[in-house]
């Protein structure tokens, strides 16, 4: 109940985005079709993606299911792939991070830090 009032209310806030935009109203009435519909929709896309998981054998929706079920839409697929993207890029660069945060911690050397210290010993040998 209270995931269809919060979509009942953003489609509120959407139309009237709408109406100052475009200068046009919408009744009560209407504005409760159109969350009723976008709710119904959105328990269709649940079931849909758990489908495609289920026929994967996986447990877990992932970004490969939300693109198949974007598929109609060349739009939304293309957006959907553009984040998707985004937010891999985003997570590897987490990933680095932490993993730098890490190895400096723990006192351990990146390779390149590694290639670096070598050649400086070496340097200093020769001398």
């Amino acid at each position: 109940q209270r995931l269809r009032a919060a979509v009942h209310y953003t489609v509120g806030c959407l139309c009237r985005e709408v109406e100052e935009d475009k200068e046009m109203r919408f009744s009560k009435q209407t504005i409760a079709a159109i969350s009723e519909l976008t709710f119904r929709q959105c328990e269709i896309f649940a079931k849909d993606l758990e489908m495609f998981a289920r026929h994967a054998k996986r447990t877990t929706v992932n970004t490969e299911d939300v693109k198949l079920l974007a598929r109609r839409s060349s739009s939304l697929l293309r957006y959907i792939t553009q984040k998707s993207e985004e937010l891999a890029l985003n997570n590897m660069e987490q990933k680095e991070k932490k993993k730098k945060k890490s190895s400096a911690a723990k006192g351990e050397r990146t390779p390149g830090e590694q290639e670096a210290a070598v050649t400086e010993n070496e340097d200093s040998n020769m001398s």
